[in-house]
């Protein structure tokens, strides 16, 4: 699983036929203190999620798991909306 932050979207008019009516979202991976990782996701809302909002990405086999994505072909879904991050570093 990754934590990201939403930046934006993804319009595309031509696409897999599964895709339809999913709504592809820009993240930034983020680390646990907040700060930006490098690249950026795109990945399919299972949840309702907005803009800058930070959420939890998961990848692989798991994303065609979550809600809505059985036989779809992504590789990424926004699974769920994070309220708080807390952790203790040893």
């Amino acid at each position: 699983m990754i934590i990201g932050r939403i930046l934006g979207t993804v319009v595309s008019t031509q696409k897999d036929e599964r895709l339809r009516g999913k709504k592809l979202l820009i993240v930034k991976p983020v680390n646990l203190d907040g700060t930006d990782q490098s690249g950026y996701v795109v990945a399919v809302d299972t949840v309702g999620a907005g803009y800058h909002e930070k959420v939890i990405i998961v990848g692989g086999s798991s994303a065609r798991m979550a809600e809505g994505n059985k036989d779809c072909p992504v590789d990424s879904a926004i699974i769920g909306v994070i309220d708080t991050v807390d952790f203790t570093s040893s």
